[in-house]
């Protein structure tokens, strides 16, 4: 139960990044409010979460050549589906949709990859201490 509740820490928490970094790099991609980025970030991840496998398997079985590229296909329907939920969260124009799902997408898989190793290493040195 621990392990669960540290990777949903960390899956939101790369969500959290790669929103808050599509917002700081496209001027396009726009969310409103320190607490909209929260909002945006859960709804965001939660979508992904179930989206993701959904997405992959649909691929595998009907299109195996777009398997290398579920990542950005699940994060760009992700974001579209926050989009109209959250109206927080606005993307203008298609060069701006596909630079923030790339952008969300790298900035969250970086995050995911490094957050773990970050927490372990606060956790070791507590302990030392």
């Amino acid at each position: 139960m621990i392990r669960f509740l540290i990777n949903t820490a960390i899956y939101f928490a790369a969500a959290l990044v790669g929103i808050i970094a599509a917002d700081a790099i496209l001027p396009g991609f726009s969310v409103t409010g320190w607490i909209s980025y929260v909002t945006v970030a859960i709804i965001f991840a939660l979508i992904q979460a179930v989206l993701a496998p959904f997405i992959a398997k649909m691929a595998e079985k009907n299109a195996p050549a777009f398997m290398g590229g579920i990542g950005l296909v699940s994060t760009f329907v992700s974001l579209l589906i926050t989009s109209l939920i959250a109206g927080s969260l606005t993307i203008d124009g298609a060069s701006t949709w596909l630079a923030a799902t790339v952008i969300v997408w790298l900035f969250a898989a970086v995050a995911a990859f490094l957050l773990p190793f970050l927490l372990v290493k606060k956790v070791v040195n507590e302990r030392r201490d």
